[in-house]
């Protein structure tokens, strides 16, 4: 039973999505999500979280949120020791 594609598409995902694929493979694995909706939801899947988590790796927390996080840090660093 020969498969479909699937398998080798979904394993290149992640590199596939980065550019990280050479010229043939990357043909190949677009020709396949363009035909395949299953594959082709998982992409979008997998594009949709790496935008989200690119998004709130930029966002910075409000000053007074971090004196917050750190103050308590430093609180329960002090009472380890």
């Amino acid at each position: 039973m020969s498969d479909c594609g699937c398998d080798k598409a979904r394993q290149d995902l992640e590199e596939y999505l980065r550019n990280e694929v050479c010229k043939t493979e990357h043909t190949e694995i677009r020709e396949h999500l363009e035909n395949c909706p299953s594959c082709r939801d998982e992409a979008l899947v997998a594009t949709t979280l790496t935008e989200v988590i690119a998004r709130a790796c930029k966002e910075t927390a409000p000053e007074e949120l971090r004196d917050q996080v750190f103050a308590r840090l430093r609180e329960v660093q002090a009472a380890q020791h």
